[in-house]
Formats: C-alpha cells, structure tokens, sequence
C-alpha cells in the first residue's frame, strides 16, 4: 500500500508527460482555456495621445488661465485642428488629441462663457496633465499576454486590442467516467430493496466540467465481466485522454475492475493508498499512455479521490490556478487513532482579523453524501498525527 507523499509524486511524474494538442478557436470562446502562443500587438497601445477625461485641450503656457474654444473632438471623430496662441478645443474621455495640444483641463476646472473657458480661481495646472501617450500601455510588437496565461475575461481585452480575433489555445483533455456495480440504477428509476441511484457520474462530471476540461459520461455497468471488459476495451480505444472508473476496484468476490486493466494491458502503478477516505483507488497508464484511474464506488470517497489525485494536476497542466490550502483553527475534537493520512471532511470559515477556524462536526461516512456536500474544505490529518484536539491547528484544502 503506497503513502500519499508517494502516490502524488507518481501521478504528477505521469501528468507531466501529458502532450497537449493545440488548436485556433475564436477569440470570443477563449474564457478559461489556456494560450498556447506569444501574443504580441501589433501596433501601440493607446495607438495614439488621447484625453483621459472630458474636458479641454490647450497648449500649456505659463499664467495663461483663459482660451477661446475653436471646436470639439469626441471619440472616433478626430478633427485636427491648428493651435494659435490661446486655443482650446473641447475634448472627450478618449478622444485623440490634436497636434500642437499637449495638456488637458477637466471640465469641472473651468467655468465657460459663450466660446470662452476660464479656469476656476483655486485651480493650478500643470504641462501634459489628463493625457494617455501613445504606446504607454505597450509598445508595438512587444509581448502583450504570454503562452501558457489562463485567459480570464480581463486577457480578453488586452489579445482583442492587439487585434488578435482569434487565438491559439490547448485543447481540452477528453475524460471518460464509467460507474460499475448491479446495485445501481439511473437517477429517473424508482430503487428497489437493494439499489441505489448512481450519482459517481454526475459529479465527476461536474468537477471535470468546473476545470474547464470535457468530460464524457459512460453511464453504468454492471458486475459483469464480460461486459465491463468490452466498454472499457472500446473506451480506452476511442479518442479520450482519461479514464476514470467508481466502484469495482477492491477486494470482493464481484470486484473486477483492477483484474479487466491487467488484462488490457494497462500497466499498474500504484492500487491501495494509506488513506482515509478513499484507499482502494487505483493508478494505472494504457499502452498508449492514456491514464487510468479507478476510484472506489463510495462516493465520498470517489470525489475525495479526485480532489487530491486528479485536479490538482488538471490545475497545474492548464496553469490556471493551485488548489488553494490554509491552516485554521479546529472548533472541535477529530477521532483519529490509525497511521492513515486522513482527510475528513469540514467546514471553514475567515474571522474579520483574517484567520480561519474549522469545524468538522458533519458525518465522515464514506457514503454519506449529502453532508459532504455541506462541507467547503477536507481537514488533512497526516499519518503520525493522532486525534487532534479543540485548538490546535490542522491543514485544510479548499473545495
């Protein structure tokens, strides 16, 4: 049975070997997929001098406080105008600026008269006030947003400004999902006295989903041999990148799942891990590199698992954020008395000075789903530590 610190360490050593493809989508369907180029502009950004706010343009001259206004400029409505001594021109938030103006007055500064404005008596300016130059924010051909950004909405203005209406990103991973097991039924069917409705799948699904990744659903098997092996065979030999399966990967009499991957040539890397939640998860690649992952049919269990085997790996590969982990404050007793790591599950909570506490009074069944679906993080209680108490401090992984 292979630690934790270990069995990290050997999915990331295989998640690093991942080849991402690469293809050209619009630019208008770029949120949250990953730049797979440089992105540089192609000319300067602002592209010209232009005014930060309403107001006036003036040539700025010392103990001048009074111009007569020759004409305006809004935006996308340029007029050059040609400055004589104490000319203004009324300007627009944006709007470039004309050749020979070089400051810009706002226009609550001023108080105008028919064609002439006045600065107010308490207002001093001073040269080139209110004015973005050309190329401040960047200058043409120079990097604007770098390969491998995770392109929130904010990168989405910048790549549009540097004329970029499409761009090239990494293509999603395709994961498949298949529960196993007689017991389990679709979510439409009424159970019987000893079936539960399958729920592994929807909420792989979910997560994969939340991690901008494409998941497919492979619905259920049952605890067939013959059949399990076959919808695993045609999976693998399709076009998806992982597999991942629930149920099926202990040790009962019914209990095929690791044996169908031996048979398939699936090479194991690790089955069994010293946790809790969540030990009978298996790891293993195909042939051709595709990898495996069989999560115990629990369903906390399940999706422990693949918070911390597979999405911060998702995370790392797509480089759009880390698993977000703090210390807090335990609000109550935890009953941990075996060498397992556990990770149970919590509720957390920030005080107004900053610092977080965490409650873990909800049930840690494996099966218990509901309440964990009431909790916002998994407590990590490591291997040596026992039974940690009211006020100690213990390591929480956010949800």
């Amino acid at each position: 049975m292979i630690l934790y610190n270990e069995a990290i360490q050997k999915i990331r050593n295989e998640f690093e070997c991942i080849f991402l493809e690469i293809e050209e989508i619009p630019l208008k369907k770029a949120l949250n997929r990953t730049l797979a180029e440089d992105v540089v502009t192609d000319i300067n950004l602002p592209p010209f001098d232009n005014s930060a706010m309403d107001g006036y343009a003036v040539r700025y001259e010392d103990d001048v406080r009074e111009w007569n206004v020759i004409g305006e400029i809004s935006a996308g409505n340029y007029r050059d105008y040609s400055h004589s001594p104490g000319s203004a021109v009324s300007i627009m938030t944006g709007s470039r600026l004309p050749e020979g103006f070089d400051t810009v007055i706002p226009i609550e500064d001023v108080d105008v008269i028919d064609n002439t404005v006045s600065l107010l008596p308490t207002i001093n300016i001073k040269r080139g006030i209110n004015i973005r130059k050309a190329g401040s924010d960047i200058k043409k051909s120079q990097p604007a947003v770098g390969k491998d950004t995770f392109l929130k909405s904010r990168f989405l203005a910048t790549l549009a400004s540097c004329g970029k209406s499409k761009v090239k990103v990494y293509k999603k991973l395709k994961i498949a999902v298949l529960a196993t097991g007689d017991e389990l039924i679709k979510p439409d069917q009424q159970p019987g006295t000893d079936q539960i409705r399958v729920s592994n799948t929807y909420s792989l699904c979910g997560m994969i989903e939340e991690l901008h990744q494409s998941p497919l659903n492979l619905g259920i098997t049952g605890d067939d041999f013959d059949e399990l092996k076959q919808v695993i065979a045609d999976t693998l030999s399709s076009d998806i990148d992982i597999l991942i399966t629930t149920g099926g990967v202990s040790v009962g009499k019914h209990d095929y799942v690791r044996e169908v991957f031996s048979i398939l040539g699936i090479e194991e890397i690790f089955w069994r891990m010293n946790i809790k939640p969540g030990k009978p998860v298996y790891f293993g690649k195909s042939v051709d590199s595709k990898l495996v992952f069989g999560l115990p049919g629990n369903p906390v269990s399940s999706l422990v698992n693949f918070e911390l085997l597979i999405k911060p790996f998702l995370m790392e590969l797509y480089n759009f954020c880390e698993v977000k982990k703090v210390n807090a404050v335990l609000e109550n007793d935890l009953y941990k008395t075996d060498k397992k790591r556990h990770f149970m599950r919590g509720f957390i909570a920030q005080d107004e000075t900053g610092n977080y506490t965490v409650s873990a009074k909800l049930s840690q069944s494996s099966g218990n789903l509901v309440n964990f679906s009431k909790s916002n993080c998994l407590i990590e209680i490591e291997e040596d530590r026992l039974n940690p108490v009211k006020g100690e401090t213990v390591h929480c992984i956010m949800m």
